[in-house]
């Protein structure tokens, strides 16, 4: 239960960092809102790092490039994703 929490916690503070940086990365201009920034940051991060725990990278000695790559490609394709369906709407 301890390790769920902590992967949830971990997620939002990681979302604080990759929601942004999957905007910049990403072309163009998205009419998405901090909050959705970082909440697509957020679960970017934690399927990543779900992925990365599935696939066998999860943990690694030192930074785990690896986990990182795979949660901004993650991110980069939520902000497209979220970008396209609120492009929608209006």
């Amino acid at each position: 239960m301890g390790s769920v929490v902590g992967t949830i916690v971990g997620g939002l503070i990681m979302g604080l960092i990759l929601g942004p940086i999957a905007r910049l990365i990403k072309p163009g201009r998205q009419d998405i809102s901090l909050i959705g920034t970082i909440l697509v940051g957020a679960g970017a991060a934690i399927l990543g790092g779900f992925l990365a725990d599935l696939i066998g990278v999860g943990n690694t000695a030192g930074i785990d490039w690896i986990k990182l790559l795979i949660q901004i490609i993650l991110a980069v394709i939520g902000i497209g994703l979220f970008a396209g369906a609120s492009s929608r709407k209006t």
